[in-house]
């Protein structure tokens, strides 16, 4: 997989698309780790999704997770359905 890795604070300047395979039921059954490992352990996580220029990825902390979506610091969410990968 080509990706693009990025910062964190440029996710906002960025237009985030579905991914071609929706693998939110596979994320939702993970992310209950991953934000585990960001708030009891400050441990990152590396997050690949789709943008309408490409996949980009992102290492950090997940804060939160919901049936849709996952918050990183600052307020920034990611949708499910764009996410890619994820590797803890």
């Amino acid at each position: 997989m080509n990706t693009q890795l990025i910062n964190k604070e440029e996710i906002p300047l960025m237009k985030i698309v579905d991914a071609q395979v929706d693998q939110s039921a596979k994320w939702r059954e993970m992310l209950e780790y991953g934000v585990r490992l960001g708030n009891e352990f400050k441990g990152k996580t590396s997050i690949s999704f789709q943008t309408e220029d490409g996949i980009r990825t992102v290492e950090t902390t997940i804060w939160s997770a919901t049936d849709k979506y996952l918050s990183l610091k600052g307020g920034i969410i990611i949708p499910l359905k764009s996410i890619t990968d994820l590797q803890f």
